[in-house]
């Protein structure tokens, strides 16, 4: 028989993976990000420079995220 309590759980959202940009790094081993939207946030991970695109889980640094080559195609 399953755990009812864990398929309760599955049914929840899990946490976004978000991306993106170090714009600061701090002493105390965090970093603050800023989001495409503009918003930011400080969260905990400082092994990444300024200018850095970063994926930020649970306001934890995951890792590097790859910068995307932006390119015009004109019709």
């Amino acid at each position: 028989m399953s755990n009812p309590f864990r398929l309760f759980l599955e049914l929840l959202p899990q946490t976004p993976l978000l991306i993106g940009e170090v714009v600061a790094t701090h002493g105390d081993d965090t970093s603050t990000v800023q989001y495409p939207g503009g918003g930011q946030q400080r969260v905990r991970g400082s092994g990444f420079a300024v200018a850095a695109k970063v994926f930020v889980r649970s306001g934890v640094i995951e890792g590097a995220a790859p910068a995307l080559a932006a390119f015009v195609v004109e019709v």
